[in-house]
């Protein structure tokens, strides 16, 4: 049960935040207790009421985030994270409502994979990769960076760049996806992506983000796609119409995972690089809990070192070959990986 074990094994830094619950003050002095300082999924939240005043109360009842409880609910089949609970407290002809802020933690710790090099193949080393993806086992990567930020198909073997769209100078490219025939790419700070057609490179559309600071990065699961915005939350979006449908937030048993960057859909998995991190977790994107970490550091060492060398990003899945390919920006080479649980 020592999660910075393997954290220092795998000499992977992974930022863990812890934060506190709260209640609202009131006149009356009535707060919600709860039995455990720290939830975690699977436990059973046991709800009352701290009344200090000893007031005459005729009925209470609860809420989670907005949705009918009952006490002693066990939580289960949920996201993970920040919740508020809500209590109505009937007092004589008043009703009163008070709410607490708690944080729900995930209930396993992560395992550990490693990893396999099965091939290594040329990379453009002026890549600053944001996105990569495969689809009908052609490989897209979108790059970053102002006035060199790129839409591209790419022949993997061989490196060839096979297609090539630029970026308007102000926008800095970030991850993409591609689902139903359309490329779905995102920028960092501009706060719009684009949607290009998959054969011609096209621009069909362009959309705007919703309450997601930023653009990081994309996958999809073949109905709803998935964004990434630097923080610990991972939003749903609408492929249709790109409004977002809530969001999870990523939680080991210890805390958030702030920093999330590339995004992919792996055998009903997110697999999300960290950014300045050499590592990929493995999420449930039911719940928003780390299942698994990959440690990629070893990789960064095996490509040429350079002054624009920087961190690990990028990754796609390869379905007809069941392997990964990893690289970074400013990488020379694109590992081809095979991973396994330790």
């Amino acid at each position: 049960m020592h999660l910075s074990k393997y954290f220092i094994l795998l000499s992977l830094s992974l930022f863990l935040s812890n934060c506190g619950d709260s209640n609202t003050s009131n006149k009356t002095g009535l707060s919600i207790n709860t039995t455990e300082k720290s939830l975690m999924l699977g436990d059973t939240l046991k709800l009352s009421i701290n009344n200090p005043k000893k007031l005459e109360v005729s009925n209470v009842s609860y809420e989670l985030n907005g949705k009918p409880i009952e006490n002693n609910m066990v939580l289960n089949n949920m996201s993970l994270g920040n919740k508020t609970i809500s209590a109505k407290v009937k007092i004589g002809d008043e009703t009163q409502t008070i709410t607490k802020s708690v944080i729900v933690y995930n209930n396993t710790i992560p395992s550990i994979y490693t990893y396999e090099i099965i091939n290594t193949f040329p990379h453009d080393i002026s890549s600053y990769t944001q996105g990569l993806e495969f689809y009908n086992g052609e490989l897209y990567e979108s790059t970053g960076q102002k006035k060199e930020s790129k839409l591209r198909k790419i022949n993997f073997e061989t490196g060839e760049v096979l297609k090539n769209i630029d970026l308007e100078d102000q926008y800095f490219g970030e991850g993409l996806t591609i689902l139903n025939d359309k490329i779905y790419q995102l920028t960092w700070q501009a706060k719009r992506g684009f949607i290009y057609d998959v054969d011609t490179f096209e621009k069909l559309s362009t959309f705007n983000y919703g309450t997601s600071k930023e653009g990081w990065g994309i996958c999809n699961d073949g109905t709803t796609l998935f964004k990434s915005d630097g923080t610990e939350k991972i939003y749903l979006l609408n492929p249709e119409n790109l409004t977002e449908q809530g969001h999870i937030e990523v939680y080991t048993e210890k805390g958030k995972i702030p920093s999330l960057n590339e995004l992919e859909w792996i055998d009903g998995k997110i697999f999300a690089n960290i950014y300045q991190r050499n590592g990929v977790l493995i999420i449930n994107p039911k719940t928003g809990g780390v299942e698994g970490v990959i440690d990629f550091k070893p990789l960064k060492k095996l490509v040429k070192q350079h002054p624009k060398l920087d961190v690990l990003n990028g990754i796609a899945y390869n379905s007809e070959r069941e392997t990964i390919f990893v690289t970074g920006k400013n990488w020379d080479k694109l590992f081809e990986v095979k991973i396994s649980k330790r």
